[in-house]
């Protein structure tokens, strides 16, 4: 009996990375590089695996008990495939803490997974641009890395009518919780957990889950009032917060750098619970088509100090590759990619490989990217058409008269310009008809 064929498709919630999806790929990550690079931070990467333990401990239960890709390796150590980053960070910066310089500026874009069911925005595997701030516990460092998310965005084009950034502050939810409606510390989780659902359920089913948590109705009715507040009627509902001090001047210095356009208070954003301890903000796309949240971050300073050492603060933001592609997609602002060759070398016939091979070497010395057609063709034009196929703009062909001569024709494929030139002159024209 034959065996069945392999399956040609990738493993669910995954993705294969064509060339062209590559290229783009490379493209997207070399421009988040270059804009957090200009704030000063550093790439950084740990390992794929981790000790299980770390995100035990870590991260969220949802993650751990029904996300996590882990397994016993042969040496009976329990490890997992990391879901996040943010733990590897903490554990890197407290191998090191006494060496590094403060404030600590880092990024990466790891490769991330975990199990769960595939859908738009959110595959089992992705990439993800991470960018910390360690060190600093005034809020300069949420207003510097406010700056960096809105700065990535407009690096593909894109301003405030596209995207928001939605900000709240740990310490004003602690203020609602626990000095105003005086909640025990299950009813905190499992109200923060229905108020991170609340736009994806019905307000019935809001309701339900608060009911579930033991809330009586004035309570409900505060948590209502609450979430529909702006600044200054959160004033009125947790007047000694420390939350909403740092609130306010966060905005008073977003609306003096300009930035005030691109960000709104929100009581709704929750984020990890128990990972953050300051201000949380989730970055949201304004298309109705595409109305979700993008990525987003926060304040996590007791993470660092988990592991022994010194506590370190931090704040941070995860953007994930899908998700980004999802939003520039939908706006329009995927950059134009250029053509992999900018010149195709072709073949005279099999006496003229040699020269051929070596004038592609010559014009990719003078920084021009060039193939070489490797097998001469009984008509010429073929190759030609192997340069249109591949979006290769310029052709160069050396016969025998011309490499006798030491000159090449160079033909533009677009405007079907041809041009006969020494060899010496045909980087610059070939520049020229490039640009």
């Amino acid at each position: 009996m034959k065996d069945s064929p392999l399956s040609t498709q990738p493993y669910k919630g995954t993705r294969d990375f064509f060339p062209e999806d590559m290229q783009l790929r490379s493209a997207l990550f070399n421009r988040l590089r270059q804009v957090v690079s200009t704030y000063g931070y550093q790439e950084y990467d740990g390992p794929m695996l981790e000790p299980f333990e770390l995100y035990a401990s870590k991260t969220s239960d949802e993650i751990v008990n029904e996300q996590l890709y882990s397994f016993t390796d042969r040496g009976d150590r329990k490890v997992a495939m990391r879901p996040e980053m943010t733990p590897t960070l903490a554990r890197m910066v407290a191998a090191k803490a006494n060496n590094l310089p403060r404030p600590i500026r880092w990024f990466s874009i790891p490769n991330l997974w975990r199990y769960e069911r595939p859908q738009k925005g959110r595959l089992r595997e992705h990439w993800q641009l991470n960018v910390d701030i360690l060190g600093p516990a005034a809020q300069d460092a949420e207003l510097e890395l406010l700056q960096v998310a809105i700065d990535l965005l407009r690096a593909f084009g894109a301003n405030e009518t596209h995207f928001e950034i939605q900000i709240n502050h740990r310490e004003l939810t602690n203020s609602l919780f626990n000095e105003v409606l005086q909640l025990n510390p299950e009813q905190r989780q499992a109200v923060a957990r229905a108020i991170d659902k609340r736009d994806k359920i019905t307000p019935e089913a809001f309701r339900e889950l608060l009911v579930k948590a033991a809330c009586h109705d004035e309570q409900i009715a505060t948590i209502e009032r609450f979430l529909h507040a702006d600044l200054n009627e959160v004033a009125n509902i947790c007047p000694e917060s420390s939350g909403l001090l740092k609130l306010q001047t966060l905005f008073e210095l977003l609306t003096a750098l300009g930035l005030s356009a691109y960000c709104s208070f929100s009581p709704t954003i929750m984020r990890g619970f128990d990972y953050y301890t300051g201000t949380v903000f989730e970055i949201y796309d304004r298309a109705p088509e595409n109305r979700r949240a993008l990525f987003g971050g926060g304040r996590y300073d007791n993470l660092v100090g988990m592991f022994g050492g010194e506590k370190i603060p931090g704040i941070g933001f995860g953007m994930g590759d899908v998700t980004l592609r999802d939003f520039l997609e939908t706006h329009g602002l995927l950059p134009t990619l250029p053509p992999a060759s900018q010149v195709l070398v072709g073949l005279f016939n099999a006496d003229l490989k040699i020269p051929a091979y070596q004038l592609a070497r010559d014009l990719r010395a003078a920084g021009l990217r060039v193939e070489n057609i490797l097998e001469p063709t009984k008509k010429m034009g073929k190759q030609f058409e192997v340069a249109d196929k591949k979006g290769i703009p310029i052709v160069v062909m050396m016969g025998p008269d011309e490499h006798a001569e030491g000159c090449a024709t160079v033909k533009h494929l677009a405007s079907g310009h041809q041009e006969k030139a020494a060899l010496g002159d045909l980087p610059a024209l070939i520049q020229q008809l490039l640009a």
